[in-house]
């Protein structure tokens, strides 16, 4: 609140330099109509109008009440010295009572702006006004048009006031809105965060320990019982890793570690994928040579998205063979997971199905990938995989 009641004021201040300073010039433009102020007159007042200036401008600056004050007691001096140096024995002419009523309804009241924030302003406030209408009455109370500043005048005050309460009722009301829509998209983004967390955390468990557990479910079927225990114990330690409030970063696929890489190589990574599903008895023919540097984010994804290729084809295709093309242009790096398995009908896949929905297509999706599927039955499936450099 402190912060929104500071930009209110400095609102007010530039509003209240601007409102003055355009009075102080219609005051100056209406003393300079030829026949209105004598000469003598014009340069009394003229010294007093550039110090009502002055002070419109530091009041924009500082808002102090000495400026309100100076401005006050300026625009006084002006009326005061225009009232009781009248020409013409029936009182003020014309021009004279439009520069009082000038300087009255505009130069001076626009202090009226910076008045309105706190009591004791608002009690400067009407001593402001009263003293000003009192020396407008006090010089034009022998006119014939006496009543036409004095409207002026009370009209003028009134507006500005009314005008600067508005803003500082506003202002506020505003300020506190715009919190209240930033704390709503903070908390929408905090869900935002919390489901891509949640979604995170479904693909590391089935990445690791519903695939130990769907092979144990089929009794260890095609992997040998070293490889079962190894991946058994992979799984306990990152529960471990979970259970202590540990962040696990994926490393590679089917292993997560809590040290954070900043960017890895694909050429050395992929042996890591090979080693796993060679002692998992899927072999697996790899096409391409070469390495490419990938950001680590994007080749953790890339990595375990054809992991969980690689393990749909051992668990599913029916064959123990599988063949992996790497491949990349400027912009992009490619990789074709096929098998000569049974195959499948696209259509008859359910959505619901997490494997390949969330551990490829939205892995890889997140990182600004794509992922292909081709498939229908007993002719095999194909899988292209598509991440950015």
């Amino acid at each position: 609140m402190h912060r929104i009641f500071k930009e209110r004021d400095r609102l007010l201040r530039r509003a209240a330099r601007l409102t003055g300073l355009a009075g102080s010039v219609a005051v100056l433009v209406v003393m300079l109509v030829p026949g209105g102020l004598s000469l003598d007159l014009l340069g009394r007042c003229l010294p007093v109008l550039l110090l009502m200036v002055a002070g419109q401008y530091l009041l924009g600056r500082s808002g102090r009440i000495r400026w309100v004050i100076l401005i006050v007691l300026s625009g006084i001096g002006i009326i005061l010295l225009i009232g009781f140096s009248g020409q013409g024995p029936p009182g003020l002419n014309l021009v004279e009572e439009t520069v009082i009523g000038t300087v009255a309804a505009t130069a001076t009241s626009a202090v009226a702006l910076v008045l309105v924030v706190s009591t004791r302003r608002l009690i400067l406030l009407f001593a402001s006004f009263a003293a000003t209408l009192a020396s407008v009455l006090a010089t034009t109370i022998t006119s014939a048009g006496a009543i036409v500043p004095l409207a002026i005048t009370i009209c003028g005050w009134f507006a500005i006031a009314l005008a600067g309460w508005w803003v500082a009722q506003s202002v506020p009301r505003v300020m506190q809105r715009i919190a209240a829509i930033g704390r709503a998209h903070l908390a929408e983004r905090h869900a935002s965060e919390l489901e891509a967390q949640r979604r995170q955390d479904a693909r590391l468990l089935h990445d690791t320990v519903l695939a130990t557990l769907t092979l144990l479910a089929h009794s260890g079927v095609g992997v040998s019982p070293a490889a079962l225990r190894q991946q058994a114990g992979d799984d306990a330690r990152l529960l471990r890793q979970l259970r202590l409030g540990g962040l696990p970063t994926p490393r590679r696929s089917g292993v997560y570690t809590l040290e954070p890489a900043t960017e890895s190589t694909l050429g050395s990574t992929l042996e890591s994928v090979k080693q796993r599903f060679g002692r998992m008895g899927l072999e697996v023919d790899w096409h391409g040579s070469g390495q490419v540097l990938l950001p680590s984010d994007v080749l953790d994804s890339f990595l375990l998205a054809l992991g969980e290729c690689l393990e749909n084809v051992r668990r599913h295709a029916g064959v123990d063979r599988a063949d992996v093309t790497i491949s990349d242009d400027d912009t992009t790096v490619r990789a074709m997971v096929t098998d000569a398995g049974v195959g499948f009908d696209l259509l008859g896949v359910s959505a619901e199905r997490l494997g390949f929905a969330e551990s490829v297509v939205a892995r890889l999706r997140d990182v600004g990938g794509n992922a292909r599927l081709f498939s229908s039955p007993g002719s095999g499936t194909t899988v292209v995989l598509e991440v950015p450099k």
